[in-house]
This record gives structure tokens, sequence and C-alpha cells, in this order.
């Protein structure tokens, strides 16, 4: 049976049919997408969508950005390498030269940088495979809604319990401790953990690593402190445990620096960064390693796509384009304050029980305390132009996660969709309490 006469005895499409159900966000945008150019989507039947969740950060250029369009076609016009495992490349060469000149000297790191297998996830895991190698110790300590990725190692370290549910299996070997502000009441939280760590009656065993986002994605964008942060940096190091930094999501530029610890002035033992690394979209991850904590074996940690040899240039151009200089920062800093003060309009109008402001930089969220009307002012989004996703323990945080070079026409545009969308939802939620 052809394929013509086969979708003609199944007539619903072939996505229903044939892909699990596993899927979530093709559920809350159902459109099939041909073609993507900066911060705009376009469906096959025309219609086009400004994109504020760009790959959710996994596009912090935006979609098929020319320069590095450019570099990759060269490169794969000349027949450069696509797979390549760990063979020295001279697409891995120029990444790693790049990434120290224009990364790593200028803030004074002193990092190796290892290719696990290309997800956020599986630099986790290399992450904490190497923390309980060097200390001896099992235990990390992780944080409330904190998300690191979804196989086991990693999910044991995760808050959510969605994605714990789907484990199967015990998840071990993660003392859970509240995040900055996680008490309402002031509590100051590194001083909590400070005090388990400190006390041997505690019943928390001495830890290989304290692992942390200076801002929570997926948890609900929320943004530890500057000095809470100095703070869990100093325990982790009296205590003699690692300081693991995930910047998967939050790093990148995303929120204001190409780290985002920078600010805050911290020198992790080891930085997970994945999604926006490639610039393009391809699977590419790297964990980065303070030098004298690199004791694997060779293999000891591996993975067959760990030499994709197209996020390698992509991101080697990325690097070259944006970071040897300021100014792409300066424009993250510029746009990033044009979302705040919308989204503080917002929160103004309907009072701070109602909508509240989370987040850094360009990776900012409008807090709606309630699931069903984040979900709402999504669907009204949709059908009015914008991509934008939910997070939160609930999905209650309406998340920005916009390309940083989107064009100031797009992203005004789309912050009055959804400023319009979250009016029209909570009217009506209003008028059905009034």
């Amino acid at each position: 049976m052809s394929v013509e006469q086969n979708d003609k005895k199944y007539p619903e499409d072939i996505f229903k049919r044939r892909e699990s159900i596993v899927r979530s966000y093709a559920r809350n945008f159902p459109k099939k997408f041909v073609r993507a150019r900066g911060a705009r989507l376009t469906a096959d039947d025309g219609s086009e969508y400004i994109d504020f969740l760009a790959g959710c950060s996994s596009l912090n250029y935006g979609h098929n950005h020319p320069a590095l369009k450019k570099a990759l076609m060269d490169y794969i016009e000349r027949d450069g390498l696509t797979h390549s495992l760990d063979l020295e490349t001279d697409a891995k060469e120029e990444f790693l030269r790049e990434f120290e000149e224009t990364i790593l000297k200028p803030r004074g790191l002193d990092y190796v940088i290892q290719f696990p297998g290309p997800t956020g996830a599986n630099a986790v895991e290399a992450a904490l495979k190497l923390a309980r190698k060097v200390t001896g110790r099992t235990n990390i300590i992780a944080f409330t809604n904190g998300f690191h990725g979804v196989t086991l190692g990693a999910l044991a370290a995760t808050g959510s319990e969605h994605h714990r549910e789907g484990a199967g299996v015990p998840l071990s070997g993660v003392t859970r401790m509240p995040y900055d502000s996680y008490f309402e009441d002031g509590v100051d939280t590194a001083d909590y953990l400070d005090k388990m760590l400190s006390d041997a009656s505690s019943g928390v065993d001495a830890p290989a690593a304290v692992i942390v986002e200076t801002v929570q994605g997926e948890g609900g964008l929320n943004a530890a402190s500057k000095e809470w942060l100095r703070a869990i940096e100093k325990i982790a190091k009296a205590h003699g445990a690692l300081f693991i930094v995930d910047d998967i999501q939050a790093g990148v530029g995303r929120t204001g620096t190409f780290f985002s610890f920078e600010e805050a002035g911290l020198k992790p033992d080891i930085v997970t960064l994945a999604k926006s690394i490639s610039a393009y979209g391809l699977p590419m991850a790297v964990t980065l390693i303070r030098r004298d904590l690199d004791i694997w074996k060779p293999a000891e940690h591996n993975g067959t796509f760990r030499g994709n040899c197209h996020a390698f240039v992509t991101g080697a151009a990325a690097l070259k384009h944006f970071w040897r200089t300021d100014e792409f920062q300066k424009e993250i800093a510029r746009k990033g304050g044009v979302i705040e003060n919308r989204f503080r309009a917002i929160a103004k109008k309907y009072g701070s029980k109602t909508v509240g402001v989370k987040g850094r930089g360009m990776m900012l969220g409008l807090d709606v305390k309630d699931g069903a009307i984040a979900g709402a002012i999504v669907k009204e989004c949709f059908a009015n132009g914008l991509i934008i996703e939910t997070s939160g323990p609930e999905d209650e945080i309406v998340k920005f996660l916009g390309p940083l070079t989107i064009e100031d026409e797009d992203l005004n545009r789309g912050l009055d969709i959804l400023q319009e969308a979250v009016e029209k939802v909570l009217s009506k939620k209003l008028k059905s309490v009034a």
C-alpha cells in the first residue's frame, strides 16, 4: 500500500498516527511549521508566528542567522567532517580556540572542556559522575524546583514531580535543600544548608557536589541573589564538595552575560552548558571542568555523537560574531529592560497578588499564580500569532525565552500580543469571581 493510500485509509495525520503521545509542545501549538528566520516561524498554510520560545533557549541567536548559516554551508560544501567521535578535527580546533580566547581567558577561567553526549542531561551526568569520582563521596546536594534533565542521574537532582514520576525506579543519591527565598518567612536557606552539613547528626551525608541553577528556568524563573549564590559556593567548598553551576538554560547570554554567574563573581568547579552553545539548534553540550579535577580515564564517559562537527562550526561562528566585543551584551541588557518594563506595567495594573514578575535578563516571566490562567494566556497568544510557553511547579509562569537577537519590531509586537492576551484572560477571570 502506498503512503498516499495509507493516509486515505487512516485519515488522521501521520503525527497522531505514528508519533508517541509523549510529545508536548505540539499540543499547544498545533501547526506544521515549514520555515524559520530570526524570531519568526512560518506554517504550511502561510501563517506567521513570533517565536518567544526559541527552542526553549536553544536558539538564543534566532532561527537561521545568516552569519551562522554561511559558516555551516561553507563547511558542508568543502566536505568537512560531520561526525568525528572524539577525533581531532579542524572544526573542533576552531571551537576550542575561540572558546579559549573569547570566553575563558577574558574571564580568568581555566577550564578543560569535555564533550559528552550532545544533550544537557548528559553534561549533567558527566558532572555528577566526575564529582563522585573526585571526592569518593556519593551524595549530591540539589535544590527545590531545580531542573537538570530526565536521564536517571540528572533526574535524581531534578525536583519536578511530573518528570520524576516517569523514572520507573527509585531516584537516589541526592539530598534536596531549599532554594533561595523558598520559605516566605525570610529563612536564610544558605545558613540552613550550612547547618545541616555542619551537624554530624543531621542525617545528611557529606556531599560530593552542590549543583545549582542561578535562575531556575523550568522551576519557575526563580532568580537567586548574588549574595545567596556566593554563600552556597563558599559552603560547598568549606565542606569539601565541588560547586557545579548548571548553566544550560540560563547561560550563553540569556541572563545578560555569557555565563549567568559572572555578575555574582563565582568560580564554579564545574559548569554545564548545552542548548545554545551550538548557536544553531544543533545538538551539542559541554562540561567545563577545573583543570586539576580532570581525572577521567580515557572513554570513561563517552557518547557516539560527542563529535558533532557542524555544531562546532556554528558554535565557533557565534562566538566570533557576537562575543568578541561587549556590544551584544549591551543589546541584551537593553532588550531585557524593555521586556521587564512591559511586564512590570502589566503586574502593576493587576496587583502583586494577581500578577508578578520573575527572572533576570531576557529570561523573564509573568507569574499569574494559576496554571489554568497561564495556559489560557498561551492559547490566546497562539491564536494571535505568538508562541510562548509556561514554567513553574503548576505551569503558572508565562515565560519569555525569545531570541536574544530579536528585532525591536518583533519584540514589541509580541509583547503587545501577550499584553492583550493577559488582559483578555484576566478580565474574564475577574468577572467570573465578581
